[in-house]
């Protein structure tokens, strides 16, 4: 009888094992780059180990030592970033908790020593939950299902800081870009004032019209030091999404320009259902909606009862002789006073609840699609009317003022306001540049299952604002 108690334990020692799958963070990762090549580059890691920090860190200085491009910066913060170690750190710990679920629980060993007169026992008692035995296929099934949505969740994470870093980089492209553009206006404005209070002073002006131009130069100091901070936010945004120690920071160097606008922008296909269905949103509502199905019955079962299956070897010590007794016990327990109706209850309102979930997911990532589409559409056609239309009539209507000037038709301060006009054309253009690439940003981070709002901000077509000032 002895045997079969060690085959008893030695059953459930297999049957733990059975459920002990090892979860490889790496893999995760590896899954993560193939999905979402369009977002990692195949360059999203885990650093453990001193040597990936130091390979990691020369990157970060290569990438540093040249103007940080676009897919730069995402490779930088992908390299660099200890968000982004973080963010996978803490999907790993999802991973292993969901994988530990599917896991059956120890036995437990139980040792007594009685001693009644003369007589002396010693019981061993080893148990295990029987309805964890039942149920390990099952509760494996929940299990993998719950590392598959901590995968899915990794990989949303992943697109939603790349796409952070994204817009952050246009943001301070864009600023730096437009503070350059707010110089020249200030510098302009600044000699339109100075000129105006010379003429003053010989007779030329009056006190109204020098005044004016005064008034366009204080408004256009303002806003060179509103321009100012833009930059450094904007920047600043871009070290922090970066994960830029201050040191970095200092070697920062971006391209003077935003990229020029596509030839043709991105097709309307590319929002159709197919897009739709493979979205990480529509993927972890899926998994989740099945989890719950299954989980339902399973713990319907446990809201039952539970059962408890144990195998006895005791030995008996009395007046010099020994003997052994051997037996089994089984641990019931009996629903008297909580039928588990609640628990029920609550497992019906989960269960209920991801399938409504599912539903609200598909339906809405039809509409955010459209939605995200529509934004970079205008984005990209108020965009492409600054540069084929509006910049090109303002560059029109300066050089007939140049020849109008020359030929002494106009005076100085109309070509100085006309200058004013050009350069507002100009920063207004690189608005509605900056508002598509933030577009194309939120509409790649839609297309795989990360919804962000389109934000996008209409650009005035309007270049007029110094002609005023200008007589």
């Amino acid at each position: 009888m002895q045997g079969k108690f060690r085959t008893f334990a030695a059953a459930a020692a297999v049957l733990a094992l059975a459920g002990c799958a090892s979860i490889d963070i790496d893999d995760a990762v590896a899954d993560t780059n193939q999905a979402l090549p369009g977002f990692t580059g195949g360059k999203l890691e885990f650093t453990r180990t001193a040597e990936q920090r130091e390979a990691r860190q020369k990157l970060a200085a290569e990438l540093l030592a040249k103007p940080l491009s676009r897919e730069d910066a995402v490779q930088l913060a992908l390299a660099n970033s200890p968000a982004v170690q973080a963010l996978v750190a803490e999907s790993w710990n999802d991973m292993a908790l969901a994988n530990q679920a599917g896991r059956i629980a120890n036995p437990i060993f139980t040792f007594e020593r009685v001693r009644f007169g003369d007589e002396l026992e010693i019981g061993r008692l080893l148990s295990i939950g029987l309805l964890d035995l039942l149920t390990l296929p099952q509760r494996q099934v929940i299990a993998r299902n719950q590392v598959a949505q901590a995968r899915v969740q990794l990989a949303t994470r992943v697109v939603e800081h790349v796409n952070l870093v994204r817009q952050a980089w246009t943001r301070a492209v864009g600023a730096q870009q437009a503070l350059a553009y707010a110089e020249q206006v200030n510098r302009a404005a600044e000699a339109s004032a100075e000129l105006a209070r010379r003429m003053q002073q010989v007779g030329n002006f009056t006190k109204l019209q020098r005044a004016r131009q005064q008034a366009f130069y204080a408004d256009a100091s303002a806003q060179l030091a509103a321009a100012v901070h833009a930059r450094t936010a904007a920047r600043e945004e871009l070290v922090r999404q970066l994960g830029l120690s201050a040191e970095q920071a200092a070697e920062l160097k971006l391209p003077e320009r935003l990229p020029d606008l596509p030839q043709q922008p991105r097709p309307a296909s590319e929002i159709g259902t197919f897009a739709s269905q493979q979205r990480l949103d529509v993927q972890a509502a899926r998994l989740q909606l099945d989890v719950a199905g299954r989980a339902q019955g399973l713990n319907l079962l446990n809201s039952l009862l539970d059962v408890e299956l144990g195998g006895r070897h005791d030995t008996i010590f009395d007046n010099g002789e020994r003997g052994n007794r051997n037996g089994f016990e089984l641990a019931v327990r009996i629903p008297l006073f909580d039928f588990g109706g609640a628990q029920r209850a609550a497992l019906n309102a989960q269960s209920l609840a991801a399938a409504n979930r599912y539903d609200a997911v598909v339906r809405g990532a039809s509409s955010q699609l459209r939605e995200s589409y529509s934004a970079y559409r205008t984005a990209y056609d108020i965009a492409k009317h600054h540069r084929d239309e509006i910049v090109p009539l303002r560059k029109t209507i300066s050089e007939e003022n140049q020849l109008r000037y020359n030929g002494m038709l106009i005076g100085v301060f109309e070509l100085l306001a006309d200058a004013r006009d050009q350069i507002a054309t100009v920063s207004a253009s690189i608005s509605a540049l900056q508002q598509f690439w933030l577009a194309d940003a939120g509409l790649a981070s839609t297309l795989v299952g990360k919804p962000v709002a389109a934000g996008s901000t209409p650009v005035s077509t309007s270049a007029g604002g110094g002609r005023d000032a200008g007589h």
